[in-house]
């Protein structure tokens, strides 16, 4: 099969390879759609995975074609999204069903090959068969929405509520998009880039602000009589972002660590003492919840929410490239040249 493969830093080749073959208990997916992920930029171009040669990409979706043994409710054909995550099934927090805090895991895309390639096996407990309505690119999406839903639900946004959002990526537009859905009573966006803003306004947001135009925190205070936001959600990983979240929390306020960190954060001794006198959590999120029995998790809410049209993700999408364009489409995410949103390497 044909592959994007990672033989060392920086170094991606389009080659053919060995097609998996699935085994007890596993699928063959043939991959339809992957997205690049934030992630993969620094993992293909500066810090590497965690063995070569990898195939990278672990947001994806395709559609079954191939079972092994034991595996007989999935028609080939199917459509479906892959959770990447394998669990251990044995540590303490596998046994509580947590699987994302998994203590042993193994993961597709970093750890095993993931989705840039025409073929991925996965274990068929993390497979979710796409409902009608939902496109193979929605289903490759459904990664990020979860961690977007998963940040939103750690963070405890209800009705009512004021939710900040610093960051207005990809990521940063899903919370926003899901706190919009669980009924907080304002959304305030954040970000320095224009597009990012524009795409925001486009999904329906009104209170859109450019962050190098006016402080972030003193705007929230204006706009909330000095309380505050409620839930200050991070999806930049910038430190000057990080502080500005803590600063504009309100009293007895959350505020969510969703963003991967650039760089050190200092707090400081004023901070810490806001942090303290407004009895603020700081609260740190990753990846996201799932059922291995089908029971509710953030993975089926997605999927929910984006087949009844309460959640959007194709206005994200700005890029699409063949599996034999995967290194162009990581190298317009890493050099930004471009307006750029959502990436998919579509095969």
């Amino acid at each position: 099969m044909k592959a994007a493969v990672l033989h060392a830093i920086g170094d991606v080749r389009i080659e053919d390879i060995a097609q998996p073959v699935p085994g007890p208990g596993e699928v063959l997916v043939r991959v339809r759609s992957c997205g690049v992920c934030g992630s993969d930029v620094p993992r293909v171009f500066h810090k590497g995975t965690y063995r070569f040669p990898t195939v990278c990409g672990h947001e994806f979706a395709g559609t079954v074609a191939g079972c092994g043994a034991g595996v007989c409710d999935l028609a080939p054909g199917t459509p479906v999204t892959v959770f990447p995550l394998i669990w251990c099934d044995t540590c303490a927090e596998c046994e509580r069903g947590e699987y994302a805090r998994c203590l042993n895991y193994d993961y597709l895309g970093s750890r095993s090959d993931g989705g840039f390639a025409e073929y991925v096996t996965a274990p068929r407990r993390n497979l979710i068969a796409l409902p009608a309505g939902v496109s193979l690119e929605e289903g490759a999406m459904t990664e990020p929405a979860a961690v977007a839903l998963h940040a939103v639900r750690r963070g405890g946004v209800t009705a009512g509520h004021t939710v900040a959002v610093f960051g207005a990526g990809p990521i940063g537009l899903l919370v926003a998009q899901w706190a919009r859905a669980l009924g907080a009573a304002r959304v305030l966006i954040f970000d320095i880039a224009p597009r990012n803003l524009d795409l925001a306004r486009t999904l329906g947001f009104s209170e859109v602000f450019d962050s190098k135009a006016a402080d972030p925190v003193a705007t929230i205070e204006a706009l909330t009589n000095g309380r505050g936001a409620d839930v200050a959600l991070e999806a930049a990983g910038v430190p000057a972002t990080m502080t500005a979240a803590v600063a504009s929390a309100a009293a007895g306020g959350k505020v969510v660590m969703l963003g991967n960190p650039s760089g050190d954060v200092t707090l400081s001794a004023k901070l810490i003492s806001q942090i303290m006198r407004r009895e603020l959590a700081l609260v740190g999120t990753w990846n996201s919840s799932f059922s291995a029995t089908g029971l509710p998790d953030d993975w089926r809410t997605v999927l929910a929410a984006v087949a009844a049209g309460t959640l959007q993700l194709k206005p994200l999408i700005t890029h699409r490239f063949t599996l034999d364009e995967t290194l162009r489409g990581l190298t317009v995410m890493r050099d930004r040249t471009e307006f750029v949103a959502k990436v998919l390497i579509n095969s």
